[in-house]
């Protein structure tokens, strides 16, 4: 098997990794690596103690607190953020997406630094990717100015996320992996960060379910999350991250829940088109993209049907509409009368064909 092809840049920027169980108390050395003074801690209202214990162990070098991170990184949130941060010199974020999205989003308008401690799996942190929302409506941006400067990756973090929290992230982060293998600008690095993220989550997940308190498997997953963020670093998004968009960005819904109930569909929609870039995808989950993946995460109790999650029946026309204007690049054309129908197999929770 051809692993190389020449003609192609890495597209990864200088990004210092670090993976640890209690790494997360090195957050004050790592800004005096970096010669900073002033750090403001960012979490979400439901991990305000965490962000307290990270603000109060920088001591002199905390600046603030602001817990006020929201799902689908809202404008108006991130103008309220950075006038809170005035006299900070860098941003620190301790959570999942929502956390790092509102970071990423500062830094994009005012070149703060970022450390950050993700508290998920989705891999938000490894990418320089924003998916931001305004007037109802969610839009992403590539830019260096949002790629976080450190990572800490700590198992004791991840620990007790709940199980079904658990799952529904790493399905998030098979996804980004899953669309890389057919992207437009796929190359071989891209190529082995994905399946070796895959890899990881469909051998580690399985462990955490069985253990949710096994350290072990919590550090696989961790390097799995890296691997799958890391792809999003070399390729561009695909149909699934254009649906799930728009359903979170639209419609409110929850972002990790949505990517795990809509990969399984996803995946299938591009099966045929992209059969030989998604071959080893089959040969991990059983001999089939979309089934195999849907059988995975159910097997894992992973939420299967859109309207578990809130959706309106009535909802899906606007929301296939919706998906088909702007469309992202994807291996099979986009055509409104399939997206309505993948959407209603969806909310329905039906088992790909």
């Amino acid at each position: 098997m051809q692993t190389f092809h020449a003609g192609f840049e890495p597209g990864y920027p200088p990004v210092r990794v670090c993976f640890g169980a209690g790494i997360r108390h090195s957050v004050g050395a790592e800004m005096e690596t970096l010669a900073l003074q002033s750090g403001m801690v960012l979490t979400t209202p439901e991990q305000a103690s965490q962000g307290d214990a990270v603000l109060s162990a920088l001591g002199s070098r905390g600046h603030s607190l602001f817990s006020r991170a929201t799902m689908h990184t809202p404008v108006e949130i991130t103008e309220a953020a950075l006038k809170a941060a005035v006299g900070a010199d860098c941003l620190i974020a301790i959570g999942g997406g929502s956390t790092i999205g509102l970071a990423k989003a500062m830094a994009l308008r005012s070149d703060l630094p970022q450390i950050v401690l993700p508290t998920t799996y989705a891999g938000s942190e490894a990418t320089p990717v924003l998916g931001q929302t305004a007037n109802g409506v969610k839009e992403t941006l590539r830019s260096p100015k949002v790629q976080p400067q450190v990572i800490l990756y700590d198992a004791e973090l991840v620990a007790t996320l709940p199980v079904r929290m658990t799952v529904t992230s790493g399905l998030n982060a098979m996804a980004h992996a899953i669309e890389a293998l057919y992207s437009q600008d796929r190359n071989p690095l891209s190529n082995q960060l994905a399946i070796a993220g895959i890899r990881v989550f469909s051998e580690g997940l399985p462990r955490v379910v069985a253990d949710p308190g096994d350290l072990e498997a919590r550090k696989e997953t961790q390097f799995g999350s890296w691997l799958c963020g890391a792809v999003l670093a070399q390729v561009g998004m695909a149909l699934h991250h254009k649906l799930c968009h728009t359903l979170g960005g639209s419609f409110n819904l929850p972002h990790a829940q949505t990517h795990a109930i809509m990969l399984p569909h996803s995946a299938s929609y591009n099966a045929k088109e992209a059969e030989a870039e998604l071959a080893q995808v089959a040969e991990i989950f059983g001999g089939s993209v979309g089934p195999g993946l849907y059988d995975f995460a159910a097997s894992l109790g992973a939420p299967l049907a859109l309207k578990e999650l809130g959706l309106a029946e009535s909802d899906l026309d606007k929301a296939a509409e919706l998906a088909v204007k702007n469309p992202y690049w994807n291996p099979r054309p986009i055509e409104q009368g399939a997206i309505r129908e993948l959407l209603q197999q969806a909310w329905e929770g039906r088992r790909p064909a």
